[in-house]
């Protein structure tokens, strides 16, 4: 039996109920991708900044490493990560359990809004976009940056394009996963101008994935974070080690067992609240 899957055009749902397996599953790689975004945002000089969707703290960190005189903020809906988060070394960073599509802060409060890999999961995205606009300060910058799920993000892809011969459920679920439009350069830049975001900017952030054997790869999923996480939970447990046995032979790819890096590409957006 295959997992059930969200109704047609809905948002992928991304299971969010464990801190410390989302910091194994994902929390490695989107510390790397941190460190370009923040770049890639820009900044005003000073003032404090607000992460919509941390997660597990990852940006947050970064920025508070960056610049440990600044404030930062890192709202997420899951109470599961906020818990993780706060309990991680990193500097007097303020976390709080809250929704991006209705954010309880002031107006105009924050010199910039970031958000890392998540605007795709949620349920309005324009709501949460307009929140983060909302927030920031006249001449502040809001920026996003998604996955490119299509063509950039190989673990991803040889997962989903593998499972998807075995189950059709997997190719329904990848092709949910991969066709919303906020994993595309236009998709972002267009919100961002709906918004009513000024000198709007996109770009495409590039780290490696370094997996030190498929047990590295794959035993991550099992932790049942994200959609890959929920599918593969959701196998029936000989459907799961079918899965487990081709998606090793694609990781293999010939050779023999061990490292392998794999690239992982973003897209970003940023643009400036009037």
């Amino acid at each position: 039996m295959s997992p059930a899957s969200p109704e047609p055009g809905a948002p992928p749902v991304y299971a969010a109920t464990d801190g410390a397996a989302y910091d194994w599953f994902l929390g490695r790689w989107t510390a790397r991708l941190a460190v370009p975004f923040v770049d890639f945002a820009a900044l005003p000089a000073g003032g404090p900044v607000l992460e919509i969707g941390c997660g597990t703290g990852s940006l947050a960190r970064q920025l508070r490493a960056r610049w440990p005189e600044r404030p930062v903020v890192g709202v997420d809906l899951s109470m599961a990560y906020i818990s993780h988060a706060r309990a991680q070394p990193g500097g007097a960073i303020q976390y709080a359990v809250a929704d991006a599509q209705r954010l309880c802060l002031p107006d105009a409060t924050f010199a910039g809004a970031l958000a890392q890999l998540v605007l795709n999961f949620v349920p309005d995205a324009e709501a949460a976009a307009r929140e983060a606009r909302r927030v920031v300060r006249p001449g502040g910058t809001v920026a996003a940056t998604v996955w490119d799920f299509r063509g950039g993000l190989v673990y991803q892809r040889l997962f989903w394009d593998t499972a998807s011969g075995l189950e059709p459920s997997a190719g329904k679920a990848r092709d949910r996963l991969f066709s919303t439009p906020l994993a595309t350069p236009e998709g972002l830049a267009d919100l961002w101008r709906r918004c009513g975001l000024a000198e709007v900017a996109t770009g495409s952030l590039t780290i490696r994935m370094d997996y030190a054997s498929f047990d590295d790869y794959w035993r991550p999923l099992l932790g049942g974070q994200g959609p890959v996480g929920t599918y593969v939970n959701g196998l029936a447990p000989d459907r799961q080690a079918l899965v487990q046995e081709r998606v090793r032979a694609a990781y293999l790819a010939g050779g023999p067992d061990g490292p392998r890096s794999m690239t992982a590409t973003a897209w970003a957006v940023r643009g400036i609240a009037l």
